[in-house]
């Protein structure tokens, strides 16, 4: 992992992006924004599940209309999506909105797009510029779109990234006219390898904060695959302030992803338990994907970020769970069930998913109270005595308490 980039610090409402401030969780509701109840249902869900800042899409007139009553009832700052018509940037300014989502490209009258920056100016609202190459080419000279698009047959990687710089180049020059620097900027492909190498390009160039995100990933099946392969990399690399991993999907399982890869990359404390399990093979003797399903499900109602794994055999498993806070080692029938590296009981199989959530909950209440120490991956587990006989059961009688 590479420090992080040094950027400038915006903030969108309360929530500063950039600068060295940790990574913001970003998502866009689904719903049509005029429809006030459903889009503050989800603006919530979303707030719920670890999302720190909202888009919402502002089309039309209804929809800027409905964000007072939306930021009224929001718990996280929003931000106005604004694509075509520089009118509903102006409306949402005036809503009280906390960050307008502007490609001025999209605009065709420079004047109307000086309007939106001085109304942001004036109340402090943060802009976010982006080019994406669904839109990068050039659509009203025709001579130049013509020029572009043989650059891109030419050389479709190469030539997107260089235009998707020189976009933002010509985009921030009429920031910096209008001074106006409260600015987070964002360059998107369906392409992981070139949001890498764009992203690499333009956290070179420029100073602001960065939005990553992968566009039109598809559903989770396979854009977790696609997003996460390009943003881990880069933020590896120590680039990016903000991001949203894009989902065709209910907007939940990008917030559920992002707070995951954060965490894993340890740019992000966990709120909540941490499963892991091992990988299924043959010497498995009992139904793992069930039990790990189950065990998931059952630590949702937990509160602290207790680790715990989840093992199909005692071979490999006491080396694997390592770092773990709980951990059950199942064998023939029976599982053999640690805390923090010590054993505690061995359970017949009908009873492990019960007994490994009663000694998971006993110990996130003795980490609330101060009387034990989450395990920070320093916990050692020391194998069972006796191993397992040949067969793969364990030599061990059930003990249940």
């Amino acid at each position: 992992m590479k420090p992080r980039r040094k950027t400038r610090t915006v903030y969108v409402g309360n929530i500063p992006i950039g600068g060295d401030n940790p990574v913001v969780i970003q998502s866009m509701t689904s719903t049509y924004t005029y429809d006030i109840d459903k889009t503050v249902a989800e603006i919530r869900k979303l707030a719920k599940g670890g999302c720190d800042i909202v888009r919402v899409a502002t089309p039309n007139k209804a929809d800027t209309a409905a964000l007072p009553s939306i930021l009224e009832q929001s718990p996280v700052p929003i931000v106005a999506d604004v694509h075509f018509h520089f009118e509903r940037a102006l409306e949402a300014v005036e809503a009280g909105v906390h960050k307008i989502r502007l490609n001025p490209g999209n605009i065709n009258d420079r004047k109307q797009v000086d309007r939106v920056i001085a109304a942001c100016k004036e109340r402090s609202i943060p802009i976010r510029v982006g080019v994406n190459e669904g839109g990068i080419v050039e659509r009203k000279d025709q001579s130049k779109r013509s020029e572009e698009m043989g650059a891109i047959a030419s050389d479709r990687h190469a030539n997107l990234i260089r235009i998707m710089v020189q976009k933002l180049e010509e985009y921030l020059r009429i920031f910096d006219e209008n001074d106006f620097g409260d600015v987070v900027i964002s360059a998107k492909s369906i392409d992981p390898r070139i949001c890498i190498d764009a992203y690499r390009a333009i956290s070179e160039r420029f100073d602001f904060p960065l939005h990553l995100g992968v566009t039109h990933a598809g559903p989770p099946e396979t854009g977790r695959i696609r997003s996460v392969s390009a943003l881990s990399a880069l933020l590896a690399d120590g680039i990016g302030d903000t991001l949203r991993i894009s989902y065709a999907s209910d907007p939940i399982h990008e917030v559920e992803d992002a707070k995951e890869l954060l965490c894993v990359l340890g740019m992000r404390n966990r709120e909540e338990p941490e499963l892991i399990a091992c990988p299924t093979c043959g010497r498995i003797e009992i139904d793992l994907i069930k039990l790990v399903s189950e065990v998931r499900q059952k630590l949702a109602t937990i509160k602290t970020p207790v680790k715990v794994a989840v093992m199909g055999c005692v071979v490999n498993g006491p080396g694997e769970a390592e770092g773990a806070d709980v951990a059950v080692f199942a064998g023939k029938g029976r599982g053999i069930i640690y805390v923090q590296g010590e054993q505690t009981r061995t359970v017949s199989e009908d009873q492990m998913l019960d007994a490994l959530y009663e000694e998971s909950k006993a110990f996130a209440e003795r980490v609330e109270r101060g009387e034990a120490q989450l395990s920070s991956g320093q916990v050692s587990i020391v194998p069972p005595d006796p191993l397992p006989r040949a067969d793969g059961s364990i030599p061990l009688n059930v003990i249940s308490r």
